[in-house]
């Protein structure tokens, strides 16, 4: 394995600073605190300013459609990270902007392509039911013909659309042939958000982030809205699905993360470095502190290895595993939130409370694991049927 560093050429190092300068004027100390007042990890100034310098449409583009060289990519996506750029609207966006460049009609595809590259368009996930779990093919959402077939009337509820009050669209997951086996029974739709019949409500997670709860009621989407295939919607949304769960190849240039979790992870490394320096010396004079600080370090540095869908659990459960050594060991100012009069500042009481949600997010750690246990490691589905009582005769 090459561990060797990146060697910069003076252009990519004058991208670098110029991405620097960029980040540090649109991303101020106002948009940060905001952003953590409101939750929204999305701030429209600055998605506008990204998108007007081009940043957008270069991310999203490859190097040979005229997006960023690899190399540059990598100095982004860090550079973003370091400026603490308010980013899930943008990732919503980025992923269902390539299912709509393949399946959308020409006239939406068009249309919407453009916003997505000007800023004005963001898209967000419809796939969660208050009842529907991580199985997202259990869908309820009903979307049924009208008429001469040129209008769909869909009812139904989603939970954890997340930014969809900032979003133009929504990639909405219905339910059109409620006889058919359920991975056949999908269609996908691009419905606008603006549509009469939608009422979007916000709920606070406890890590103080929003998402919302999307109710639909009678609302009225013309056909050129849908994505795809009536009832083939499976091969519509399984793109994404497996982007949102990190179930895909690591790059071989190693200028990638190797898991979907790498962004959350950096709030686990912040706080247990800052955490390290905090106790100093009490690490060698109390064996204790040393063992379990270099324990949540081990964990750490092993989780950040792995790739793939392996990583989306190694972080997830490493972040809930060290949180409350990491706030125990720094003691009582731990508790307070970043900024707080007082606080440390370093992380560790908003990753103990994020630490339950990130195995939450994008499926549950317990689905992840069958798909590792029944995909890689070729094990029968888990049988979830309550033991056969034995007959005494």
């Amino acid at each position: 394995m090459d561990f060797s560093r990146v060697e910069l050429s003076a252009e990519d190092e004058a991208f670098r600073a110029e991405v620097r300068e960029f980040l540090a004027a649109v991303v101020t100390e106002d948009v940060i605190r905001r952003d953590r007042e409101t939750g929204d990890n999305f701030d429209e100034g600055v998605h506008l300013a990204l998108a007007a310098a081009g940043y957008l449409e270069k991310e999203w583009k490859s190097e040979t459609d005229g997006g960023f060289t690899r190399v540059r990519r990598r100095i982004w996506e860090l550079e973003k990270r370091r400026a603490e750029v308010p980013w899930v609207t943008w990732g919503t966006t980025s992923m269902v902007a390539r299912s709509v460049a393949k399946f959308a009609q020409p006239e939406i595809r068009d249309e919407v392509l453009r916003g997505v590259f000007d800023g004005t368009v963001r898209l967000c996930l419809g796939y969660t039911e208050p009842e529907g779990g991580s199985d997202v093919a259990t869908c309820k959402t009903r979307a049924v013909r009208d008429g001469d077939g040129s209008t769909w009337i869909i009812n139904g509820s989603k939970m954890f659309t997340t930014g969809a009050h900032n979003c133009k669209y929504v990639f909405l997951i219905t339910n059109t042939d409620p006889d058919a086996p359920k991975h056949k029974s999908l269609t996908m739709f691009l419905v606008p958000l603006d549509l009469p019949g939608i009422e979007i409500q916000g709920i606070r997670t406890v890590d103080g982030d929003r998402t919302n709860i999307v109710y639909y009621s009678d609302v009225r989407v013309e056909d050129t809205y849908r994505m795809g295939e009536v009832n083939g919607g499976w091969t519509v949304v399984r793109e994404p699905l497996d982007a949102e769960h990190g179930a895909v190849a690591a790059a071989d240039d190693g200028l990638a993360d190797v898991s979907i979790m790498m962004h959350q992870a950096g709030f686990m490394v912040e706080a247990a470095d800052n955490i390290a320096a905090l106790v100093g010396a009490r690490a060698t004079e109390d064996t204790s502190v040393g063992y379990r600080l270099g324990r949540s370090i081990a964990r750490i540095e092993a989780s950040l290895s792995a790739s793939s869908i392996f990583g989306r659990v190694a972080l997830a459960q490493t972040m809930r595993d060290v949180a409350p050594d990491l706030m125990d060991i720094a003691g009582p100012a731990a508790a307070l939130p970043i900024g707080a009069e007082g606080g440390l500042d370093d992380r560790s009481e908003y990753m103990y409370r994020f630490a339950p949600l990130v195995g939450i997010y994008g499926g549950t750690l317990e689905v992840f694991r069958n798909m590792i246990a029944q995909h890689v490691l070729g094990l029968g589905k888990p049988a979830y049927a309550p033991p056969r009582q034995k007959v005494v005769s």
